[in-house]
């Protein structure tokens, strides 16, 4: 998916917990995780884990996975 300025919005308005839950749970060949949007998402995923790392690690454990 083209990465518009909604999307992008949308992606850094999400905390860690709904970027990783995205990641995680998503159902095949959902667009938010294709293209530019989805190399998007990841970027953002690992931004914020690199800025809180123990943020990341408790929203893991809280998804479960």
């Amino acid at each position: 998916m083209k990465l518009t300025p909604e999307n992008k919005a949308a992606i850094d308005a999400k905390t860690v917990g709904q970027l990783l839950s995205g990641v995680r749970f998503a159902p095949a060949g959902d667009p938010w995780f294709q293209g530019e949007t989805g190399d998007y998402w990841l970027k953002r995923l690992a931004e914020v884990r690199s800025q809180d790392n123990d943020a990341y690690v408790q929203a893991s454990k809280a998804l479960g996975h």
